[in-house]
């Protein structure tokens, strides 16, 4: 990495019970990307029920926060969407909260930022738990069988996507809520984007266990995130035409 500041990045996190860890995550990110670029933390708090909103305005004086915090619970996708639509930036890099996601890997997505519409990681060996990993396997199937695009990993909460790309998406979105990746990568194919896929690691979760993707939980979601997607195909007439390309790993 050299020295020189770059153009500004936007990064998005939604936030839920994360009050144990969520000031390292963001203090992790802002650490390792802001002696090269110049970049903001949108976070949409989604109702939590411990100190995560305490610990979130403790940060404002710290780190260059822009905070979206509600008391009720609008869902996974309802709180990335909420963050996606704070943004207004030439590039937006959304990720999760939980740790899981390492800063270290952002490089190649940056660097290749000019050459597709959006990047998404491609999680190599996955730090889930074994039934949130049959139910990822089972809806790439599903995907596939959809939408023919041709990604390891259409649900990994790693990506950087362009303005262009994301003001004509952001309409569109809102049907799936824990599946949101799933849907933003098939309604991205629909306009034809350029995807590019960067394989990163994934991190144990830092504190703690998923709250959505509970084992007991999974056959609901998998049903209503099933129902989605078929939704999503219907109403936009089928699969798109994405071009996806794998990008090697940065030696950086």
């Amino acid at each position: 990495m050299n020295g020189n500041r770059e153009e500004r990045l936007e990064i998005v996190m939604p936030v839920c019970n994360e009050g144990a860890t969520i000031a390292s995550t963001l203090r992790e990110w802002h650490e390792t990307l802001s002696p090269r670029i110049d970049l903001s933390l949108v976070v949409a708090e989604d109702g939590s029920r411990d100190n995560t909103k305490d610990v979130l305005r403790a940060l404002r004086g710290e780190l260059p926060l822009l905070l979206d915090m509600t008391d009720r619970r609008r869902g996974y996708g309802g709180a990335v969407l909420a963050a996606l639509r704070a943004t207004s930036g030439a590039h937006v890099l959304a990720v999760d909260s939980d740790g899981q996601c390492d800063p270290r890997d952002f490089w190649p997505f940056w660097d290749n930022r000019d050459r597709f519409d959006m990047l998404i990681g491609w999680r190599v060996r996955r730090g889930d738990n074994i039934a949130r990993r049959i139910m990822s396997r089972s809806f790439k199937l599903l995907h596939w069988i959809l939408f023919r695009i041709r990604l390891h990993d259409p649900s990994c909460p790693y990506v950087l996507v362009s303005r262009s790309l994301l003001d004509r998406l952001l309409p569109e979105l809102g049907t799936l809520t824990e599946g949101f990746w799933w849907e933003f990568v098939a309604r991205a194919a629909a306009h034809g984007a350029k995807i590019g896929e960067v394989p990163i690691a994934h991190r144990l979760r830092a504190h703690g266990t998923t709250v959505v993707f509970k084992p007991t939980n999974v056959p609901r979601i998998a049903w209503r995130n099933g129902m989605g997607l078929l939704r999503v195909f219907w109403r936009q007439h089928g699969s798109g035409c994405a071009v996806v390309e794998t990008i090697a790993p940065s030696d950086e």
